[in-house]
């Protein structure tokens, strides 16, 4: 079976045996899918001994109104970038919008918003970000262990990290305690 002609605005969730412990039941924010490659930004994970005040004070920026929150782990490439996934009611100059769904913004003008109370309503931090080479993503959808469901804002802002896998499976109408990590042969 093909893969879809984009993933722009869903999920991929890592079925149980994907074979790479970076991905062990990822759930991957897909934000650019096209014949180049494609980006998405893990949003499973949060990273150990890091929290958002202290990621503003490396940035020499004041936490202000910001709620001190944790920082997910993006994604195995270019781990000290950044990038903030949000609702859409708040857009800078390279925010991209995600299908209308979330927009994905990676300056500091966004953590200045934030910090001030004037930035989007739902938003969550993360650093590092998952991609894939020219048809590279494609492959992967079609052998094994990738499985894409629509992009509900409702798993980004409203589920913790540890629990988005199981509650995006839910929402594909799969129950988890029923998959195998392995296969046979008939």
């Amino acid at each position: 079976m093909d893969a879809p002609a984009s993933l722009r605005g869903q999920y991929l969730l890592a079925m149980p045996g994907i074979g790479d412990p970076r991905f062990e039941k990822a759930v991957i924010a897909m934000c650019a899918h096209d014949d180049e490659g494609a980006l998405g930004v893990g949003v499973d994970r949060v990273m150990p001994g890091i929290t958002l005040h202290q990621l503003l004070e490396q940035l020499e920026i004041e936490p202000g109104v910001a709620p001190d929150c944790p920082i997910h782990a993006g994604g195995p490439v270019e781990p000290q970038r950044g990038f903030v996934l949000h609702s859409t009611d708040w857009t800078g100059g390279d925010t991209l919008l995600v299908d209308g769904r979330w927009g994905l913004t990676s300056t500091l003008d966004i953590l200045r918003a934030i910090s001030a109370g004037e930035g989007p309503k739902h938003w969550l931090v993360a650093l590092g970000y998952a991609g894939w080479g020219e048809g590279q993503l494609d492959g992967e959808m079609r052998r094994h262990g990738w499985l894409a469901t629509r992009g509900e804002d409702s798993l980004l802002f409203e589920h913790d990290a540890p629990r988005r896998w199981d509650a995006a499976m839910r929402s594909a109408g799969i129950d988890p305690r029923l998959l195998a990590s392995t296969s046979g042969q008939a």
